[in-house]
C-alpha cells in the first residue's frame, strides 16, 4: 500500500505500554490494531465529531503491513485520514511512525473498513451527512475516493 505522509493532517501520540511489549522486546503484532483504533477514536472524536452514541461505526476488516519494529522506547504516532466513502462504509488509512531526531521513520501501515452501523436495528445504515462531509472537508475531496 502506498502511502505519502503529506496526503495526512490528522496525528495522535501513541505511547507504548510495558504490557504491549512481547518476549523479543518489540510491540507484540497483536497491539498494532489498539494503536490504531486509539487514533482512529481520536480522529473520529476531534475531527469528524461522530457521536458514536447517536450513530454507531462497526469494524468490517484490517489489514496491517509491518515494516520496521517498534520498542518501548520508541516515541511514537500515529497519522489517520478517511480514504474511501461508500454509503454506509468507509475506509480509513492510518501511518505509525517512529520520531527520531532525524525525522520520522514510517514503521507500519494500515487500512481499515469501517461500517456505519444502527446497534438498535442491527443492519448497517447511510453514514450521517454532517460526519460525512466534515471526512471529505477535512481529508481533501480529491484524495478520498467516493463510491456512491
Amino acid at each position: 500500500m502506498p502511502v505519502n505522509l503529506a496526503d495526512f493532517k490528522y496525528s495522535t501520540p501513541i505511547p507504548i505500554r510495558f504490557s504491549d511489549i512481547d518476549a523479543f522486546g518489540n510491540v507484540s503484532n497483536t497491539i498494532y490494531l489498539t494503536y490504531f483504533e486509539i487514533a482512529r477514536q481520536s480522529y473520529w472524536k476531534d475531527i469528524i465529531k461522530w457521536d458514536l452514541r447517536q450513530h454507531g461505526i462497526i469494524l468490517g476488516k484490517s489489514e496491517i503491513h509491518y515494516l520496521k519494529p517498534l520498542v518501548q522506547e520508541d516515541q511514537v504516532k500515529c497519522y489517520v485520514r478517511t480514504s474511501r466513502i461508500g454509503n454506509s462504509s468507509f475506509d480509513v488509512m492510518y501511518i505509525l511512525v517512529k520520531v527520531t531526531p532525524n525525522g520520522e521513520e514510517i514503521c507500519t501501515t494500515g487500512k481499515s473498513l469501517c461500517v456505519s452501523y444502527d446497534y438498535t436495528a442491527k443492519k448497517p445504515i447511510g453514514i450521517p451527512k454532517e460526519e460525512r462531509q466534515r471526512m471529505i472537508e477535512y481529508d481533501e475531496p480529491g484524495l478520498i475516493t467516493n463510491t456512491n
